[in-house]
């Protein structure tokens, strides 16, 4: 990373930002390249149910930008200090997001016909009608088929409306172990 033939990495944490503030996008960049690290370890011990674990690295990502663009020397903590505080606070309000609820419909929402139309037309002849409907109906019991006892059990509480903890005590799992279970099922169904 250079800018007119000055090196970021050998300004200070204070400095770089600093020069962020003022457009400086290298200032920036150099920033979140030498922070990286401190957002994979606040995030490491933390589960985000219904994504992945490059979600909960985004969130802490969006945590250090913010860092950078809302650091100001004059209060006395460094930077890295600041820019921890901000990584955790972001992270751990997604976590807590996410174990609330709120989004519950939108996350666990899962498109069993999305990517095909798979269902059976109710267009045309009976006799039309009628194979599609056979068609359809072996097409779900192949899909069954791919799916463990375990995966079948939580398909069939999801599609009841049930939330993950819901089915955790009904099948005496850990919310993460059914979380699993789904992330599982959408992945064969694809």
């Amino acid at each position: 990373m250079t800018k007119g033939g000055e090196t970021c990495p050998e300004r200070t944490d204070e400095d770089l930002c600093r020069m962020s503030a003022r457009g400086d996008p290298f200032a920036a960049e150099t920033l979140v390249l030498r922070y990286n690290w401190l957002v994979r370890v606040c995030c490491r011990p933390l589960f985000l149910m219904g994504a992945s674990h490059e979600d909960l690295l985004q969130e802490g990502m969006l945590g250090l930008v913010l860092a950078i663009q809302s650091y100001c020397p004059e209060r006395g903590a460094s930077f890295r200090t600041y820019a921890e505080r901000c990584i955790r606070n972001r992270v751990i309000s997604a976590v807590r997001s996410a174990a609330s609820g709120r989004h519950a419909a939108l996350n666990s929402a899962v498109p069993l016909d999305a990517e095909t139309d798979d269902q059976p037309s109710y267009e045309g002849d009976p006799e039309t009608r009628m194979i599609d409907t056979d068609a359809f109906h072996e097409r779900l019991r192949r899909y069954q088929d791919m799916l463990s006892p375990l995966e079948r059990q939580v398909l069939d509480l999801y599609l009841q409306g049930m939330s993950y903890e819901e089915i955790s005590l009904q099948l005496h799992r850990s919310g993460k172990s059914v979380d699993n279970a789904v992330q599982r099922i959408r992945k064969k169904l694809r």
